[in-house]
């Protein structure tokens, strides 16, 4: 009995040294998911206060008694409604119109041999390092040209192409096993047939990781629809915010502005919600494969 007290006390006294590294990994990636997540939070303890709460000094945090009615000012007088609308469906053209282009373009670099295929993808790469506001002028020129000023394609046709898009793809193609293509080929699966079957398949997690990534960054754009939209009936929500959070601080109701930010936020924090796990695993590129 002695002896297993005694190994048992061993036991607790080399594995609790191991314990102490990881206790202090959760503790300080709990502290920095806090402060990375405090001003979402403090907006939407903001977006309930009147506006002698929120000058309050100290900080008032608590839920205040406006919460019904700066959202339902926000949703009725901001137009959010239709605006987010219109944002949902440029977001959802051009995650769509990305993906099967980003996923065609893999295919290609992968799988078939044309002249030039190195360099061609260099060039691709390449264009990740140009910004897309120093290509501002030329596309607004072009929108110009082909008389789409103020159209709903002018907010979608510049952004089907994604040289991220095509790399993650190349990638993900580059890790799946050679007999798969050759054993399609000899079954008598032709290039879309084998893309199809097998490669869409395996790259639900790729899908849902670009997808993500897309949404997300045409609800944030706010300087491109600045510039080639001129109705406000046909404008994004993030250049509509701007409207509506001047127009709530001329009338002191800053609960209100904050409650519009927080509404238009929902969005993509619905998508990031049910895409995180695929997102997760389609970086992890040893875990999916």
């Amino acid at each position: 009995m002695r002896s297993l007290t005694a190994s048992r006390a061993t036991t607790v006294t080399r594995t609790s040294p191991r314990r102490r590294p990881r206790i202090l990994v959760h503790l300080t990636l709990t502290v920095l998911c806090f402060i990375i997540g405090f001003p979402m939070i403090f907006s939407i303890i903001k977006s309930t206060q009147n506006l002698g709460q929120i000058m309050a000094y100290p900080p008032n945090l608590m839920i205040g008694d406006k919460l019904i009615e700066n959202f339902t000012t926000a949703w009725t007088t901001g137009n959010l409604v239709r605006l987010m609308g219109n944002t949902i469906l440029v977001a959802i053209c051009v995650t769509l119109g990305k993906t099967i282009t980003s996923l065609l373009a893999g295919t290609a670099f992968v799988y078939f041999r044309f002249p030039l295929r190195g360099f061609l993808f260099i060039f691709v790469v390449l264009t990740l390092m140009m910004p897309t506001d120093i290509l501002i002028v030329a596309l607004y020129r072009l929108m110009g040209d082909l008389k789409w000023t103020n159209q709903f394609q002018a907010l979608v046709a510049p952004f089907l192409a994604s040289a991220t898009g095509t790399l993650l793809f190349r990638q993900h193609f580059s890790n799946i096993p050679g007999e798969l293509a050759d054993a399609a080929q000899i079954d008598g699966a032709g290039p879309v047939r084998y893309l199809w079957s097998i490669l869409i398949p395996l790259s639900w997690n790729v899908i849902g990781a670009l997808g993500m990534i897309q949404f997300i960054g045409v609800w944030n754009q706010y300087l491109w629809p600045l510039l080639i939209i001129n109705d406000n009936q046909r404008q994004l929500v993030q250049v509509a915010l701007k409207g509506i959070t001047v127009n709530a601080l001329d009338q002191g109701n800053w609960g209100v502005a904050l409650a519009a930010a927080v509404i238009a936020s929902i969005p993509p924090l619905i998508v990031f919600l049910v895409l995180q796990e695929s997102f997760l695993r389609g970086f992890a590129l040893t875990h999916d494969k």
